[in-house]
């Protein structure tokens, strides 16, 4: 790989693990209900990227609920999540997209899971029942069930993508936005109170987070990754992108203040070693 990409590759993970904690400080530090950051992050997405929204991939459904899984089910669980959880935790918890994809695929894609990729599903998944387990209170973390609700949404997205063809990514992005905005704007106003004066006393911090979130995170980060993807083996690409979790933990203990005791270092560590297991397994697919 070229340096210049390898330091593009390095960026996008930096962007993508600030999200967690600028999503945590705007949640928690600026009082923004998770919904309506959500619905307005997606409704920025898709105007700018409102240009290529058309023509509108064929199947008509496939795109709509792909964008709703990797828009409103992966973001807006994971802002609900971060709510509780930390950003250090969850962006561990998020790595499960990788097994729940393996295992999607599966069922919707006719793949078969070889003993490799097996045995680094079943890694990931008891790495992440440690980040998860509460101690103190005998139970998984209740935040963190959000998250990973989110990365299996995330997942069941991503599976059903590869059966689209002849999607750009800023065609992809717009049909997030559009598909992502208007039911996660609905449920806000259904479920959330006070949403908009909260909105307006936080001024322009607010104004900046959402601006990043929507701009750097979901246009620039995943049209440089896809990029790299076109030019590059998925395999790679996706194993150096185990460094999203690491910076993301880093971030999370520097400017949060996340815990990082023996739990959490343990089960990051097994949670990694699956992923990279599974990452770098053959695929088997059926005949």
């Amino acid at each position: 790989m070229l340096v210049r990409d390898f330091i593009l590759l390095m960026g996008v993970c930096l962007i993508w693990a600030t999200n967690f904690v600028v999503t945590k400080l705007v949640l928690v530090h600026l009082d923004i209900p998770p919904l309506l950051f959500s619905s307005l992050r997606f409704a920025l997405v898709l105007l700018v990227a409102l240009p290529w929204l058309l023509p509108w991939p064929r199947p008509h459904w496939r795109i709509v609920v792909v964008g709703l899984m990797m828009g409103a089910g992966g973001f807006g669980l994971v802002s609900i999540g971060l709510m509780t959880a930390t950003p250090s935790s969850a962006a561990v918890v998020t790595q499960l997209g990788v097994p729940l994809t393996a295992l999607l695929s599966v069922f919707m894609l006719g793949e078969k899971i070889g003993l490799r990729r097996g045995i680094g599903i079943a890694l990931a998944f008891s790495g992440a029942v440690i980040v998860m387990y509460d101690p103190k209170g005998f139970s998984l973390s209740f935040g963190l069930l959000f998250v990973l609700g989110s990365a299996f949404a995330s997942a069941f997205g991503v599976v059903l993508l590869k059966k689209t063809e002849n999607v750009a990514p800023l065609q992809f992005q717009a049909w997030v936005g559009l598909a992502s905005s208007i039911p996660l704007g609905l449920a806000s106003m259904t479920l959330e109170t006070g949403q908009v004066d909260r909105a307006l006393a936080a001024g322009w911090p607010f104004l900046a987070a959402l601006a990043y979130t929507a701009i750097a995170v979901s246009l620039l980060g995943h049209s440089l990754f896809f990029k790299l993807v076109m030019k590059y083996e998925a395999n790679l690409i996706s194993t150096l992108t185990l460094m999203c979790p690491l910076m993301g933990i880093g971030l999370g203990v520097l400017v949060t203040g996340d815990p990082f005791d023996l739990l959490m270092i343990a089960g990051t560590a097994v949670v990694l070693a699956g992923v990279a297991i599974i990452l770098v397994a053959p695929k088997r697919r059926t005949t």
